[in-house]
């Protein structure tokens, strides 16, 4: 009995680290995509504000970047959104696995605002999202779609589809 409660245990502890890694990845991603997408000219002053809309573990990875880095000459803001909050004056919009089915809500309102919509739920690059977070073989992807980013109203380098999958 005792071995199989250790064994639960470490169990736990594996698959516990293994997300926070798989959040500290995404957030590192989320960042490296500023390097390949160009926001319209009224989005390129201010802050840079990262929405997050659902679980909030990967807010303090987040947040530890932007404390270090900078888009451009702009400063990271990480925000933690609600359904009140206005998703345009975002330059990201992650929408956590958890509360996928909010993602329809929020295409309507971002599209051709400049909104980079990134999700974490197979199939949605081809049916809604910009950048979709997968995995492949236990490794952490991302597949791109130039259709809903195109619409999302940002120019993307290409190098970015090298860098990940395009669906489109």
């Amino acid at each position: 009995m005792r071995k199989t409660v250790l064994a639960i245990f470490a169990f736990l502890l594996l698959a516990t680290a293994a997300r926070a890694q798989d959040e500290k990845f995404k957030a590192l991603f989320m960042y490296n995509f500023t390097k390949y997408i160009e926001w319209p000219q009224a989005k390129q002053s201010g802050n840079f504000v990262i929405g997050i809309y659902g679980n909030n573990s990967i807010v303090s990875e987040l947040t530890l970047i932007a404390s270090k880095k900078t888009v451009g000459s702009q400063t990271i803001e990480i925000k933690e959104i609600s359904d009140s909050d206005d998703p345009t004056k975002l330059h990201i919009l992650y929408v956590t696995a958890d509360k996928s089915s909010a993602v329809d809500g929020f295409v309507g309102k971002i599209k051709g605002k400049g909104v980079v919509l990134i999700t974490d739920q197979p199939g949605f690059a081809q049916e809604k999202s910009g950048i979709n977070y997968v995995k492949n073989d236990g490794k952490l992807q991302f597949e791109a779609s130039d259709k809903h980013l195109s619409e999302e109203g940002v120019k993307v380098s290409a190098q970015l589809y090298n860098l990940g999958k395009k669906v489109d």
